[in-house]
């Protein structure tokens, strides 16, 4: 059965029977009020939430000094939302980019010294001493001495790789010494991170548990940010419920600000049921720019599997006229004049289209005026 027929509004009953529409008659529309196939539903009660939320809270202790702003102010990702003093992590930055100063000018000479040793081998250049000649002149007597057969007290290959292994090992010694005030300069540098309290995503601040002054301790909440741009429904389902819902289906919903009917989108099931409620966590996406904000009541229509269906009559949305507190129709009588009649909006069933769960009949015919 076709749920909705439509006719085109004679011309002539615009004349004889709408005096005062005979400008826009021929725009006008009756239809049939077609039915559906409906089964039961369970509206239950849920509270909307933003996208995403998250607590940042105090990784270092210290003192607030600053503050980003106030509830309801929006900042970018990377924005500073709160400073902890970090004046004692400043003073040992300084020392540790000292101390990685001081041995990268070890390493440096260190590595000198070795390339010295290297190409002029102390063991066949000696060093004179400063200052005076006599030393050197009997260093160089005795090396010579070393030349002449039978005059070798020692094996200066074996001298000189000893020389080089020194070198190394002061080298190595001064790379682990940079390796080290790198590490520490690292490690202060995460903290200093850790006293400030970053975005992580373009949002809203929601709640301040702080103030400016506040002396705070590791893992103390800061502030509440997340991203509201975006809302979602959170309702606890039913276990016995839950047959009828699927990720990605859309079930009618809800806004206790102005009363307002959306189609909100299952977006998140939760794999496990609530222990002593025996309930199941499901959140709805919202289209953007709903009305109202997080935490305010909200209603989903979750269907019923268990229950029988049942026919409900159906209409176009153009047929329903929302002025004043109650939806309403223009319902053609025998005599084919409209007559404004109270009804009560049921679950959507496509984009076009609504159930009535009362105030009409199926078979009764509808005048739907156009509305351009």
């Amino acid at each position: 059965m076709s749920i909705i027929s439509r006719i085109k509004f004679p011309f002539y009953l615009s004349l004889t029977l709408l005096t005062g529409w005979s400008a826009q008659a021929q725009a006008d529309t009756v239809i049939t009020v077609g039915v559906a196939s409906h089964g039961g539903a369970v509206i239950l009660g849920g509270s909307v939430i933003p996208l995403k939320e998250v607590t940042l809270a105090a990784q270092m202790p210290g003192r607030v000094i600053s503050i980003a702003g106030e509830e309801g102010d929006e900042f970018a990702t990377g924005t500073e939302l709160v400073k902890i003093n970090d004046d004692d992590l400043q003073a040992k930055k300084s020392a540790a980019e000292a101390q990685l100063n001081s041995a990268q000018n070890a390493m440096q000479n260190a590595q000198v010294q070795y390339n010295r040793e290297l190409w002029n081998p102390r063991v066949y250049n000696p060093r004179p001493m400063a200052g005076m000649g006599m030393p050197s002149m009997f260093d160089g007597f005795f090396n010579n001495m070393d030349d002449m057969p039978g005059g070798s007290t020692g094996n200066k290959s074996i001298e000189r790789h000893a020389d080089l292994v020194t070198q190394g090992t002061q080298v190595a010694s001064a790379r682990s010494r940079i390796t080290e005030a790198e590490s520490g300069l690292r490690t202060i540098n995460a903290k200093l991170r850790d006293t400030k309290a970053i975005a992580p995503f373009d949002g809203v601040i929601m709640k301040k548990m702080v103030e400016i002054g506040d002396t705070v301790q590791p893992g103390q909440p800061l502030i509440i940010f997340s991203y509201s741009k975006f809302l979602r429904i959170q309702a606890e389902v039913p276990a016995r419920l839950m047959p009828g819902l699927k990720k990605g289906m859309v079930v009618p919903a809800r806004l206790d600000v102005g009363n307002t009917l959306i189609n909100a989108r299952v977006a998140q099931i939760s794999p496990v049921a609530d222990s002593q409620q025996h309930t199941v966590t499901v959140k709805f996406d919202l289209p953007e720019g709903v009305p109202g904000g997080p935490g305010m009541y909200a209603e989903v229509m979750i269907p019923d599997v268990n229950s029988p269906s049942r026919a409900l009559p159906v209409v176009p949305m153009a047929a329903i006229h929302k002025k004043g507190s109650l939806p309403s129709v223009q319902v053609l009588d025998d005599e084919n004049k409209p007559k404004m009649r109270l009804v009560r909006i049921g679950e959507v069933v496509d984009e076009d289209s609504v159930t009535i769960l009362s105030g009409l009949k199926p078979g009764e015919r509808l005048l739907v005026r156009d509305r351009k």
